[in-house]
């Protein structure tokens, strides 16, 4: 399944974490803090990507793409309220990778042209504490049902999840609070949601 670590810098530094990612094998590394001018992302992202190189972890940028060009970063993530992926695609370099952030499956039209997209929010979760409706299992299903690319699943991710959202059609799983906390090695989380993933795949009933 595909992991994608999102970053918070006021819960851990982007860079560290950078470097622990790519050592554990995190597929996707999605440089999130909106609130940063353009010399203060840039330099974010340099040392994300610097902190990646030589890995395969890909580093994208949220909705600035003329960083993530200029950073060397693999990509750009786009809001859910941003430029259709088809415009940025006409002018983005060969093998940049377009990711967009989805609520719902009728977003479809919009996501042309994307790499992948990230539904949600799929449960509760401490990053949107005022947030009172959420997608659910069932509306996870509906969007992987909608869209020809990778689904990666947000909001309330967890180990014991992994399968669940799996199940309901999604590729993998994006998250901030589950790589976050500095006592709990990236690699230890990579590793139990692998575990967790393959053990209850082989519990599911064979064709």
């Amino acid at each position: 399944m595909i992991l994608c670590l999102v970053t918070d810098r006021r819960r851990r530094s982007p860079i560290e974490q950078a470097g622990e990612a790519a050592e554990a094998g995190v597929d996707l590394i999605h440089v999130r803090e909106r609130d940063l001018e353009a010399r203060e992302l840039s330099a974010l992202v340099a040392g994300v990507v610097g902190a990646t190189r030589g890995s395969a972890t890909r580093v994208v940028v949220n909705d600035r793409v003329d960083i993530a060009v200029g950073c060397g970063a693999d990509g750009v993530h786009l809001r859910g309220d941003s430029v259709p992926a088809i415009r940025v695609r006409q002018t983005a370099p060969s093998g940049f990778l377009i990711g967009c952030s989805v609520h719902a499956a009728g977003a479809a039209a919009a996501t042309r042209g994307a790499d992948y997209v990230v539904a949600g929010t799929v449960f509760p979760t401490k990053s949107k504490p005022d947030l009172t409706e959420w997608l659910g299992l069932d509306g996870l299903a509906a969007v992987a049902n909608a869209f020809p690319v990778p689904v990666l699943a947000i909001g309330g991710m967890s180990v014991a999840r992994a399968a669940d959202i799996v199940a309901a059609g999604a590729r993998g799983m994006a998250a901030i609070g589950l790589f976050a906390d500095p006592d709990r090695p990236i690699k230890d989380v990579v590793r139990q949601i692998r575990e967790r993933f393959n053990i209850d795949r082989d519990r599911l009933p064979r064709p």
